[in-house]
């Protein structure tokens, strides 16, 4: 057994390293490109965009690095922190491994709430696009809870296998609406643009991106890290949760809640990524075990560094060409997940 100062060093080691690294990766994700350009250059402009110094540099240098590059990972930071933290919330609710925003249909009702609003005119000009993809995701949540408890599923281990196959159903059932809109409502050109950035894409995104991903990824953290409690309960089923006090349902709606507004912010930003909220937390498990004091902090920071790598690779593995990120995720992640099941599996 390790000691309890022990573990509380190791998080404490933890806490003080996640900036660095994110700040690194940050970096890294400015610096690299299809043309790289050196660190002194990147220093140098965040510097002066911040007020700290003056030095001459050339402005496309500057243009590409802090409204292009830096705007970016930033945004992608926060997204794969967001979509992290949704899977690790998800899968603590459910008891399920299998859980994440991608599977369970909320990524696909963002997805659709988003082009309701954009392509439709859904609101009538009253939605925004992250409120559009808001009342998507809980829509399709709202959706696959119904067709899991009409299965004679539930919230729970034995209810698990019935809340994916929901899931996907659901999930399909949204896909299919939002294929139909934009046959319905969309150019030619329209069509092209939604349907790449339905598979994820971060080439568009610029400050004001930032401005609405930003805090939406520091909400779902801290929720989240306000209910490392809450969520360490769940582990043990909603009747052990609520032996030790928790207000279940209350629970329940808050997290699920944050789970779906994180979702549905991401998606409105970036599209569709999948397999974030899926791999990222099981990674995390393996590296600093179960307990969500370590877990929640640790998949946050993992799945922000995980989204700028694969960030980079869309816009360099074809030279000329940027492919769409949540391609790179799957790519990634599909065999990633494998070698955690198989790791993972009974002795």
């Amino acid at each position: 057994m390790v000691p309890k100062a022990s573990k509380t060093n190791s998080g404490l080691r933890m806490l003080l390293l996640a900036p660095v690294v994110l700040s690194g990766a940050l970096l890294f994700g400015t610096a690299v490109g299809e043309t790289r350009i050196p660190l002194d250059v990147v220093f140098s402009v965040i510097s002066m965009k911040l007020g700290f110094s003056t030095p001459v540099i050339d402005p496309i240098d500057a243009g590409v690095i802090w409204h292009y590059r830096l705007s970016r990972s930033v945004v992608a930071a926060c997204c794969g922190a967001g979509l992290g933290i949704s899977g690790l919330i998800l899968q603590a609710l459910l008891r399920n491994p299998l859980a994440d925003p991608y599977l369970l249909g909320i990524s696909a009702g963002a997805s659709t709430g988003a082009v309701a609003v954009a392509v439709a005119g859904f609101g009538a000009g009253l939605l925004s696009l992250s409120a559009g993809a808001f009342i998507g995701a809980l829509l399709s949540f709202a959706l696959v809870t119904l067709l899991a408890h009409a299965a004679g599923g539930n919230i729970g281990l034995r209810g698990a296998g019935i809340i994916i196959l929901a899931g996907i159903a659901g999930s399909q059932m949204f896909n299919a609406m939002t294929a139909f809109i934009i046959a319905q409502s969309a150019s030619a050109e329209q069509a092209r643009g939604i349907m790449f950035w339905l598979l994820g894409n971060l080439s568009g995104v610029r400050w004001p991106d930032a401005y609405l991903a930003v805090p939406a990824g520091f909400f779902c953290v801290a929720i989240a890290i306000w209910n490392i409690r809450t969520l360490d309960a769940f582990t043990f089923g909603t009747d052990s949760a609520a032996s030790l006090g928790i207000d279940v349902r209350r629970a329940q709606i808050v997290l699920i809640g944050t789970a779906a507004f994180a979702t549905a912010v991401m998606v409105s930003v970036a599209g569709a990524i999948g397999f974030v909220g899926l791999v990222v937390p099981h990674a995390m498990r393996i590296v600093v075990g179960i307990r969500h004091g370590r877990l929640v902090s640790a998949t946050a920071i993992a799945g922000a560094v995980f989204l700028i790598f694969s960030d980079v690779a869309s816009r360099i593995i074809i030279p000329g060409q940027v492919l769409p990120i949540g391609v790179i995720t799957a790519l990634v992640g599909a065999p990633a997940f494998a070698i955690v099941m198989i790791k993972g599996r009974p002795k």
